[in-house]
This record gives structure tokens, C-alpha cells and sequence, in this order.
């Protein structure tokens, strides 16, 4: 039998069966404490809004209910002058990002995620976008779970962007990562329960014990080959998606773009709401999405 353990002056060698109370109890989580919010009910969606596009701002997404997501993954815009970005100062992008996020607070139920894919931009100076982000996740109410480094190496291509080659001079740091920020709104917990039904998971355990672990390995995508300037690969929505929700839970993406993230949902037996305000994109993304429910209903 494995005996629990609990946090010592040297650490633990094993954490099976912690008991962490001594290390929430400290001084360090003295202002972190959380008081567990009422949970409130969910609402239904139309059925004629799931599983669509909806061509305009995320910044006012009136066709969801409060409390009728179960999970939002996205990643928006990095405006950092690619095809689809709109050139806007930090400010005014934090903004965007700040209005969205806010929407998407009332739309989570009691205990769901949200899950922003974001990098690091710039050299002079690096801009920490993900800094920034954290900071204003925190500051509309949302609790934070943990971050993911997504280690895209085996993708990054040939980079010259050394700055002072084999010199002190300016060296450069070449990114070969991004992060995945998670938060809950309300509570860290999702009940399975939903009224006589219980919600299924569909991860298996193999899958839930490596993505657990808070480095992902996996490549990007080509952007010419999904017609998109900065697409993420599947494999991320669909891990965010068997990770964080349940079959049937409804997967939101305010800047859906090429539908990744809808494709990943309708694989794993969810439903998709996504916002964009580029129509080509949103004929590339039901193209896609068409064309993957095609296969699905063969299969």
C-alpha cells in the first residue's frame, strides 16, 4: 500500500495521495484564497446556434446564453502585422482581448475552462503578451489552473535570426515555443452530473497521463497548406477538448479562423459555436467542416 504524503521541510518523493493542506494553508497562499462561488445554472442554447460560424465580433456574442459553455479554447490574433491582423497599438489589442474574454466569462457555466494559445512577441523590446494576459484573466475573475509550453521545435524550420552570431554582443533567442494559458471560471471543479445523465469523458489513460504533464511535443502546421497566415495544428484543440470537457459539452472559439477547432470538437462528439469577421476564412473553415462531417458519417 502507498502511504500518503504531505508537504515536508525537504519535499516529498513521491506525491500520491498528497496532502498539500500545510502548503495552502502558508502565508504564500494567504491572498489566493478562493471563496467557492454559488454555482449557477445552465442555460440552453438554440439548436439552430450550435455548431455554426457566426461572421461578426466576439466582443458581443448575443447569441449565447450566460452559463452555456462548457469550454473556451482560442487563439487570437498575435497582431503582429500578418494578413489578418488589424495593426492596433498594445493598448488597443490588450482591449480586444479584454472585451472577448469578458464575454466569455458570462458564457462559461459554474467550473468552466478557458484555454488561450499565445505567444511572446518582438525583440526590441520582447513584448510578454502572455504577462499581459494573465493579468487581465485574473483581473475579470477567472481562477488560473496552470500553463502548457507547447515545444514546436520539431516545426521551427531553418532561423537565422541570431542577432550577433557566436557573440555577446546581441545575441537573440530563437522562440521554438508557445503557451497555452488555462482558467476555470468559479470553481477549479466540473460536476459530471448533468440532471438524470452523466457526462462521459473520452481520454484514455495512456493520452491523460502524458498530457498532464505541463510541455507538449507535437509540430505546427503550414500555413499555405490550410490557407490560413497562422492555423494550430489539430492536435491542440483536440487535447485541450479531451482534456478539459466531456462528450456533448459545447467547445467555443471566438477567433475560429480556418474552424481547427471545430473540427477537433465534431471528431470528439462535442459542438462547436466560433466567431470570425473575415468571410473568406469562414468559407474556408465550413469547407473544412463540411467535408470532415462527410468522413465522420461514413465512418
Amino acid at each position: 500500500m502507498i502511504k500518503n504524503t504531505q508537504t515536508s521541510s525537504f519535499g516529498v518523493s513521491a506525491r500520491i495521495g498528497h496532502n498539500s493542506s500545510k502548503f495552502y494553508n502558508s502565508k504564500l497562499y494567504k491572498d489566493f484564497r478562493t471563496i467557492k462561488q454559488k454555482t449557477q445554472d445552465e442555460q440552453e442554447i438554440l439548436p439552430q446556434n450550435l455548431n455554426k460560424i457566426f461572421c461578426h465580433s466576439s466582443e458581443n456574442m448575443y447569441e449565447l446564453p450566460d452559463n452555456s459553455v462548457h469550454l473556451m479554447l482560442t487563439s487570437p490574433p498575435y497582431n503582429v502585422s500578418k494578413d489578418y491582423d488589424d495593426n492596433l497599438s498594445l493598448d488597443e489589442y490588450l482591449q480586444l482581448l479584454k472585451n472577448v474574454f469578458n464575454e466569455t466569462y458570462r458564457v462559461l457555466v459554474s467550473g468552466g475552462r478557458a484555454c488561450i494559445n499565445i505567444a511572446n512577441v518582438g525583440r526590441k523590446p520582447y513584448i510578454p503578451l502572455t504577462m499581459y494576459v494573465n493579468q487581465m484573466m485574473l483581473e475579470l475573475g477567472f481562477l488560473m489552473r496552470g500553463e502548457i509550453i507547447w515545444d514546436k521545435s520539431a516545426s521551427s524550420g531553418v532561423s537565422l535570426a541570431w542577432g550577433s552570431f557566436r557573440s555577446a554582443s546581441n545575441p537573440v533567442l530563437r522562440d521554438t515555443h508557445e503557451y497555452i494559458l488555462v482558467f476555470s471560471k468559479g470553481g477549479f471543479k466540473r460536476e459530471k452530473k448533468k440532471a438524470k445523465a452523466i457526462k462521459k469523458d473520452s481520454i484514455s489513460k495512456e493520452d491523460f497521463m502524458e498530457w498532464s504533464k505541463s510541455i507538449w511535443h507535437f509540430p505546427a502546421v503550414s500555413a499555405k497548406k490550410i490557407g490560413h497566415p497562422a492555423p494550430f495544428p489539430l492536435e491542440l484543440p483536440k487535447r485541450l477538448i479531451e482534456f478539459y470537457s466531456f462528450e456533448e459539452d459545447i467547445i467555443l472559439d471566438p477567433f475560429i479562423g480556418s474552424g481547427t477547432s471545430a473540427l477537433a470538437a465534431l471528431e470528439l462528439k462535442r459542438n462547436f459555436i466560433g466567431y470570425e469577421l473575415n468571410k473568406d476564412y469562414i468559407n474556408l473553415a465550413n469547407s473544412r467542416i463540411n467535408e470532415a462531417q462527410n468522413v465522420l458519417f461514413k465512418t
